[in-house]
């Protein structure tokens, strides 16, 4: 936790606030930590219990994720309420747990938001590694029944989930880009130069076009470019 402490930057701070990230640590010098520390379990069960953001960050990073049951991830993730230590617990830990899909069918379905929203974003992994048994439709279904309504962090989720079937199966793309269409969800979100906007469309458009190396494809704004805009939070 000293160590933390000194590595504190209040410009970094400054900006990481502005995305809901009570933080000012910068995650290179974090990764460095963590490399150095290399796996710890019990580091890390006892880091991610002071509650601290930058301590359970560097907990996602020297855990073992297969190590922990079911019901310790759900109350981390429950737990997990800034948008950088909900990201790298998903995507460091609950992934490579082998109670993954059974938290991604509990979650998808729970009230709270933001729990909904770590369903969705296994549900996207799903979608882009391990389909069979998923019901593609059934999710557009949902997705276009519930994501213009949806708050922030879900509506991301699930617009994420709509570009993956989108880009991945192409027999549901074109319904995943009228879909995107209609409800324009993220259709002015700002995006960097270099990056593809999230706006569903355009970035199903431009990932199958990279992959296929077809230029011919339907031209994108400038700017639109290598990779989709990160969600509110995570950067």
């Amino acid at each position: 936790m000293a160590e933390l402490a000194d590595l504190e930057d209040p410009k970094i701070r400054e900006v990481n606030e502005k995305h809901g990230d009570d933080h000012g640590v910068n995650l290179g010098k974090l990764r460095a930590l963590a490399k150095r520390l290399k796996t710890r379990q019990e580091l890390a069960c006892r880091l991610w219990e002071t509650g601290d953001t930058a301590a359970r960050l560097l907990a996602t990073l020297i855990c073992r994720p297969k190590a922990f049951e079911r019901d310790e991830l759900d109350a981390m993730m429950r737990e997990a309420r800034t948008p950088k230590v909900h990201d790298w617990l998903v995507n460091y830990v609950v992934k490579k747990n082998p109670h993954a899909e059974e938290l991604r069918q509990v979650w998808s379905a729970d009230p709270d938001p933001v729990v909904a929203s770590a369903g969705w974003a296994l549900t996207t992994e799903r979608v882009a590694k391990k389909p069979d048994g998923l019901d593609l439709a059934g999710l557009l279904d949902v997705i276009e029944a519930e994501m213009k309504d949806a708050p922030d962090r879900l509506q991301w989720a699930m617009n994420h989930c709509l570009a993956q079937i989108g880009i991945e199966y192409a027999e549901h793309r074109a319904r995943a880009i009228d879909i995107g269409e209609r409800l324009e969800v993220l259709k002015d979100y700002p995006t960097s130069p270099g990056c593809t906007s999230p706006f569903a469309p355009i970035w199903i458009n431009e990932i199958v076009r990279r992959q296929h190396g077809d230029e011919s494809q339907t031209p994108l704004p400038t700017g639109a470019a290598m990779a989709p805009a990160r969600s509110p939070g995570s950067m």
